[in-house]
């Protein structure tokens, strides 16, 4: 099983993911010298004065093996190898040699940008101090100081070219921490001097190199070096020189993300996956394709990851709405697209080309060996993003669609997929917006609105807009009020198409080819919970080979989810909008026959997992199923069990649904 290490920080062990506590301090001391020798074996000698240095015990080579033995219990008999040299520890990571080789790569890069990447790759491995809480001298002598020094002289490059890329102004903080943790590197002094000057601060980067004075003057006797010395005298002068690309008429760095999002919460999974792909850009331009239906919160998650992550792009963030899916109907070309992105680059709207591949070239050239992020809101398709992708490395694009895009996933895209919240997540993000005192106060209130809701967050947050805006109710009298209407699309109807639902799914429905909005449409008479593929191909009169691919349409429109292999589901509000188009596009005839069909393949099916089930009961004779109906095959009768239990629900409202239509002999017989 995989072992992974972190010794940059309290240890960290984790065998298969899961964490391993190694409590004894000898233990400790053991793995974590075993860990930095990065894949090489290290003979018992070596070990016992690396763990016990001077107070080596009488028998430091059978205590080594003593040690081994109790480390290989607590990891895994193949955790630690024996070889004629000495003692390997076999490890799919331990973060502080992964730490050294992303410098190395990082001082081999081929351009500043893939540069900054690799060392934000390796600085963000960094939790604490090395080896805290391991006692050994060899690591706190040799080790510990090492990666120290490296980690520091890591940040001191990544701010340089923070600075060369003209971003003083994000580094400001960041070096006034570490000038605060590291009084005596005057490096970081030199830099904060530096930003503070190119940010327009004068009076503030003197002030620092007088409060760098005092202190070395105070503390060890000595003046500041001769590099912070002629940097003071430069910043005194006004030297022109030292200002940055900015100050010299350089290219702006564009800051064009929408406002961060209020009360933004849960998606804890899907925000690790975009700092993943982030974390991949270092060998060339990551993607994220972030998919789901409509108002499931695509762009709320994209925008509130972008600002979160904002700090590690120094060069700026590009944002557009495509317009793929809204009241326009009108989807921005990437012409258009492109030609904003260049004139928030620089480009005079002169110099910008008129071909689409002339743009894009140079749109490219002017992100290569930059760090920006890229956002590509409500996308249609996946050839109205390919030209907006950044091509170089360092860079990261998202990109939020109602379809899946999987031929950009096919090129290397990484996909991120969202569904609507559990309860827990709708209820903070409800307290998000309310205060958690309100929401707290009316809990009952509370969890019949996320129901109302269907954990759906455009759904939760136009509740928790109405309950902010005058005259203002209680939560219960608003839940009272929202479950007074005749359905919950009803309740939660809107003047503003952006933040009515109806208007909302019908972007995604519109898109649909003629198939798959007349199956989306009959899904709506399903009673069940979910439906499977047969039963849907029998709700449309089809067979099961043509309904597959139907199927898979309304899966990438995110109008279903197929939860498990060959069943398919949507959220309550689609449920009921799917039941509304049926009422208003479908003839009476044409439902009732449709209706007919469904009640036809639960009894048929029903009856048939009833026999292979108990053989020996009296069969009886059910109503001959209508042409277009397709029951379920059983092989055994496990599979018989699954669908009955799968179907329970559906079975039960089909009994009713039976009665209602005046099938008599349906309705007995599935009862």
């Amino acid at each position: 099983m995989a072992l992974h290490v972190g010794v940059l920080g309290p240890l960290d062990v984790r065998v298969g993911g899961r964490p391993v506590h190694v409590a004894t301090g000898r233990l400790r001391a053991l793995l974590a010298v075993l860990a930095m020798s990065a894949g090489r074996a290290v003979p018992p000698d070596r070990l016992a004065g690396a763990v016990w240095g001077d107070e080596q015990p009488d028998h430091a080579r059978r205590s080594v093996q003593l040690y081994v033995t109790r480390l290989r219990r607590a990891l895994g008999a193949g955790a630690i190898r024996t070889r004629t040299d000495g003692y390997l520890l076999v490890a799919d990571q331990v973060d502080a040699v992964r730490f050294l080789r992303l410098l190395d790569t990082a001082a081999a890069a081929a351009d500043s940008g893939t540069e900054r990447a690799r060392l934000v790759a390796a600085l963000e491995l960094w939790r604490g101090t090395p080896f805290d809480g391991i006692r050994a001298a060899w690591l706190d002598r040799v080790e510990g100081p090492r990666l120290l020094d490296r980690y520091l002289a890591a940040v001191e490059r990544r701010i340089d070219l923070d600075l060369a890329a003209g971003a003083e102004g994000e580094v400001v903080g960041q070096l006034r921490e570490l000038t605060a943790r590291h009084p005596v590197r005057e490096r970081f002094w030199e830099q904060l001097m530096t930003a503070l000057y190119r940010a327009g601060r004068r009076a503030e980067a003197l002030e620092a190199y007088r409060r760098l004075y005092r202190l070395l003057a105070d503390e060890l006797g000595v003046t500041p070096g001769a590099a912070v010395r002629e940097l003071h005298r430069r910043i005194l002068a006004g030297d022109p020189a030292l200002r940055g690309p900015a100050g010299r008429g350089g290219a702006p760095v564009p800051r064009q993300l929408p406002a961060a999002v209020r009360g933004f919460s849960g998606r804890a999974g899907s925000l690790d996956r975009l700092d993943a792909v982030a974390g991949r850009a270092g060998d060339a331009a990551a993607v994220a394709v972030i998919s789901g239906g409509g108002g499931v919160g695509k762009t709320s998650l994209a925008v509130h990851w972008a600002h979160r992550a904002a700090g590690r792009f120094p060069d700026g963030q590009l944002y557009v709405d495509l317009r793929g899916f809204g009241p326009s109907g009108q989807a921005v070309r990437p012409a258009d697209a492109v030609r904003g992105f260049l004139e928030a680059l620089g480009t005079a709207p002169a110099n910008v080309p008129t071909d689409l591949p002339a743009q894009v070239g140079l749109y490219r050239s002017l992100t290569s060996g930059k760090r920006v992020i890229v956002l590509l809101d409500n996308a249609a398709d996946a050839e109205q993003v390919r030209p907006l992708l950044p091509g170089a490395a360092g860079s990261v694009a998202v990109v939020t669609s109602r379809h899946q895009l999987p031929g950009l996933v096919a090129e290397g895209a990484y996909p991120v997929t969202l569904d609507v919240l559990p309860a827990g997540e709708s209820r903070a993000l409800l307290a998000g917006r309310l205060g958690a005192d309100q929401v707290d106060a009316e809990p009952d209130a509370v969890a019949r609105i996320v129901a109302i809701c269907a954990g759906l967050p455009l759904a939760l947050a136009i509740v928790a807009a109405r309950a902010t805006t005058p005259p203002l109710h209680s939560l219960d009298a608003l839940a009272a009020e929202l479950g007074e209407f005749r359905t919950c699309l009803d309740a939660l109807a809107s003047a503003d198409a952006a933040t009515d639902l109806r208007a909302v799914f019908s972007w995604s429905y519109c898109r649909l080819g003629p198939a798959a909005k007349r199956l989306f449409r009959l899904l709506g008479i399903h009673p069940g919970r979910d439906v499977g593929a047969l039963a849907a191909a029998s709700l449309a009169g089809t067979t099961a080979a043509a309904t597959r691919p139907v199927l898979a349409e309304l899966c990438r429109a995110h109008l279903l989810t197929e939860h498990a292999p060959g069943r398919y589901a949507c959220h309550d509000l689609l449920r009921v909008y799917a039941a509304e188009l049926l009422d208003s596009h479908d003839a009476e005839a044409d439902r009732r026959a449709a209706r007919r069909r469904l009640l036809d393949h639960l009894l048929a099916t029903a009856a048939a997992a009833a026999l292979l089930i108990e053989p020996l009961r009296d069969p009886i004779a059910v109503v001959r199923p209508a042409p277009g109906v397709t029951p379920e095959p059983f092989g055994k009768r496990e599979d018989a069990l699954a669908w009955l239990d799968a179907e329970r629900p559906a079975l039960l409202s089909a009994v009713e649904l039976a009665r209602d239509d005046g099938l008599d002999a349906h309705a007995w017989q599935l009862a």
